[in-house]
C-alpha cells in the first residue's frame, strides 16, 4: 500500500515547482510602488554617482552605486545599479531585468534590482529606444487621503 502514494506524492511535488513564464513589460507601463517587473531595455549610458572602499575589516569590498539611463520603444528610465550590477551596465548592451521593482528618489522612479532579482545581459535588441518619454523626469508627489 505504501508504494501505491508515492507516485502521487511525486507528482504533486512536480506540480508546484513548475516555473511561471515571465510576463514582460514595457518602460511605459511601470508605475510608482511597484515591483516584481521582467522588462528587455537597452543601457543608453551610465554614470557612477559614489564609488567608495570599505575599510580592511571588511574585505576591501568596495560600494559603488551607477545611474544608468535605460529604455525600450516605449520610453527611457534611470536604473540604479549596485556594486556588482555596474559592470553589466554598460552602455550599448541590452539586458534582461528580472524581478525589478521601482524606487521613488526625490520624486521620482529609479528602477533597481535588488538581491531577489537578476540582470541578464541578452543578444543585442532589434528596437529603436523612445528617447523624448523618460519616467524618471516625471516629479511625483505623496498625497494622504483621508476617508470620512
Amino acid at each position: 500500500m505504501a508504494t501505491s502514494g508515492q507516485p502521487k506524492q511525486q507528482q504533486q511535488q512536480n506540480k508546484t515547482t513548475e516555473k511561471r513564464k515571465p510576463v514582460f513589460v514595457k518602460v511605459d507601463q511601470l508605475k510608482p510602488g511597484t515591483n516584481g517587473h521582467t522588462l528587455i531595455a537597452k543601457v543608453l549610458s551610465s554614470n557612477t554617482v559614489l564609488q567608495k572602499d570599505r575599510p580592511a575589516s571588511q574585505n576591501l569590498r568596495q560600494n559603488r552605486i551607477a545611474e544608468c539611463l535605460i529604455g525600450d520603444e516605449t520610453g527611457t528610465i534611470l536604473f540604479t545599479a549596485r556594486n556588482d550590477q555596474v559592470e553589466l551596465m554598460k552602455p550599448g548592451s541590452t539586458v534582461i531585468l528580472r524581478n525589478a521593482k521601482i524606487d521613488m528618489f526625490k520624486g521620482s522612479m529609479r528602477l533597481a534590482v535588488d538581491k531577489w532579482g537578476r540582470i541578464e545581459v541578452t543578444d543585442p535588441a532589434n528596437f529603436v529606444v523612445k528617447e523624448d518619454n523618460n519616467l524618471s523626469l516625471i516629479e511625483y508627489e505623496l498625497v494622504n487621503v483621508v476617508e470620512e
